[in-house]
């Protein structure tokens, strides 16, 4: 051995302290996370939970969730890892108190308790509401698109998938007759012809693992979409012809116009350029017949032909577009046999949808919405498989105003000494961006909100050229009076919050925790697995807040 170092002894005992609160230091911030497992109502994840009976006792729920939420907030989320981890970590070890679960029970409990998850988010935030966390005077709403544990390869066409189910119930047919045949041919020569014999059930009618159940699913998926799909349509041409008004009104609304009136907004746009280039014209000529009425020599600016004006050839080129996109539209809808193309659902997952991303591509997943506080709590959640964000605004507006009174009524009057409950704890402005715009959702009854109409520059933009004060004319409309606001100094300040407070929590899932892909499959899993990770980040919360030791007596 060399001299001068200490020697390594593995064969040392009691390398690790008897007493496993020695392991770790009490601010450690694992034991924070085990006293709010042990303070809140786990009563959701008892039901199921195995207590006993032939072989060794269950493990015990409340270890299980603590093992997973820990293992969520360091980005773990694979079972086997998890096992791993539970004897080689020591915070791990520590959770299960050595007494190391198996993947397969890890995997168990998390899908048997999906529901129970939206129960554990309701305690979670109640414990943080408690604490102080949840400022309300300004939250905001926001969308993220998070795949399923399904391939956007599994989409078929609904007359693919149709096609499909007859098939596979031919070949079932098929195969019965012959098991039937057969069966009576081996009984015959068994027991003689027209003996008795025994009855048996052909195997391929009790095939538990056909794909017929998730086709017959699928279908069923397709069927209840098309009612949704036809009022979407009804909801985008009540929007397309808002917006044309609008713009023949005067009042350019920002935004890409939709798709229905997008040729006869271009076409008025043109025409406003070509009016504008027509008054410049007119006026550089006044100018220059006033200038040789008194015998000046007029110096002005060189004036172009409308034709080659650089904003008359944008606008044109505009148009041209808009044209080339509506007839490419007609000829596919011509294709399709009149028809609109057919809907597409995934065999793997039918309750999954294909999600479009920002900057291109798709994406097979569901749509996850969250309402988020200022201080970066998560108060409400949902997922859906359509992609559109505005049909969630109102129902995640009253699930926001549901979670601001269950905070107002748990905040307690100790936390900053002056009774108002740590303050925030009223509810106040809700911001939005323009995914979720609407006239319907600007008057929806519910608190004050600011709903963007176009992207944020545009809303700079806006502000800076054209700004206003005070409130909006008495005759103006909801979408005006919404446009006015956000050009008030008071309004662009506060919607420059939006960006801050709803897409942060959305970084730290991907990027901190590697939440990327759901691990169940179906919505009901879905929501679970999002109500879960949404009552993790909010113990993140708390940890940041209370540090290591435990939680505060007072809780």
């Amino acid at each position: 051995m060399a001299k001068g170092y200490r020697p390594v002894d593995r064969d040392q005992q009691f390398l690790i302290p008897p007493d496993m609160r020695d392991w770790l230091g009490a601010d450690h911030p694992v034991w924070t996370v085990i006293d709010i497992i042990d303070r809140i109502d786990t009563t959701a994840f008892h039901r199921n939970a195995k207590t006993g009976g032939a072989g060794r006792a269950g493990y015990h729920p409340d270890m299980l969730l603590t093992l997973l939420v820990w293992a969520w907030s360091r980005g773990e989320r694979s079972s086997r890892r998890i096992e791993r981890l539970c004897a080689e970590d020591v915070a791990y070890r520590v959770i299960c108190a050595q007494d190391i679960p198996d993947h397969v029970t890890i995997a168990r409990f998390r899908k048997t308790h999906a529901a129970a998850c939206e129960d554990l988010f309701t305690q979670v935030l109640l414990l943080a509401a408690a604490l102080g966390l949840g400022r309300l005077e300004t939250i905001a709403l926001d969308s993220v698109k998070i795949a399923s544990n399904a391939s956007a390869g599994a989409n078929r066409t609904e007359s693919a998938v149709r096609a499909e189910a007859a098939e596979h119930a031919r070949a079932i047919a098929a195969a019965a007759v012959a098991a039937h045949e057969a069966t009576d041919t081996s009984e015959d020569d068994e027991h003689g012809r027209g003996g008795p014999g025994p009855g048996s059930v052909p195997p391929p009618l009790a095939d538990p693992r056909s794909r017929a159940a998730r086709i017959g699913e699928a279908i069923a998926v397709l069927d209840a979409a098309r009612a949704a799909e036809q009022q979407a349509r009804d909801e985008k041409d009540t929007s397309a012809q808002v917006y044309l008004e609008q713009a023949r009104a005067g009042t350019i609304p920002m935004g890409a116009p939709p798709a229905a009136v997008s040729v006869a907004a271009a076409q008025l746009a043109l025409e406003r350029v070509l009016a504008t280039h027509a008054e410049k014209v007119a006026r550089y000529a006044q100018r220059r017949a006033e200038a040789a009425a008194k015998g000046h020599r007029y110096g002005g600016w060189v004036i172009r032909p409308a034709e080659q004006d650089p904003k008359v050839i944008k606008a044109r080129t505009r148009l041209e577009r808009a044209i080339a996109a509506e007839t490419a539209a007609a000829a596919r809808a011509d294709d399709s046999t009149g028809d609109r193309p057919e809907r597409v659902v995934n065999t793997t997952d039918p309750e999954s949808g294909l999600q479009p991303l920002r900057g291109g591509g798709w994406l097979q997943g569901f749509n996850c919405q969250a309402v988020t506080s200022e201080d970066g709590v998560i108060l409400a959640v949902s997922v859906a498989a359509n992609p559109t964000d505005a049909p969630t605004f109102v129902p995640m507006m009253q699930a926001a105003v549901a979670a601001a009174e269950k905070i107002t009524t748990a905040r307690t009057d100790t936390n900053d000494g002056d009774g108002d409950g740590g303050g925030g704890d009223r509810m106040g402005v809700l911001l939005a961006d323009a995914g979720y715009f609407s006239e319907a959702n600007i008057t929806a009854p519910g608190p004050d909100r600011l709903i963007a109409r176009g992207k944020s520059r545009h809303l700079e933009h806006a502000a800076r050229h054209t700004p206003v004060s005070g409130p909006p004319p008495a005759e103006t409309s909801p979408v005006e009076a919404m446009a006015h606001r956000l050009r008030t100094e008071e309004g662009i300040a506060t919607y420059r919050k939006r960006s801050h407070i709803a897409e942060t929590p959305f970084g730290h899932a991907k990027h901190n925790l590697r939440f990327r892909r759901f691990t169940g499959r179906g919505l009901a899993r879905a929501r679970g697995e999002w109500s879960f990770h949404a009552a993790v980040h909010n113990i993140g919360k708390i940890l940041t807040m209370v540090g290591g030791g435990g939680l505060p007596a007072v809780v």
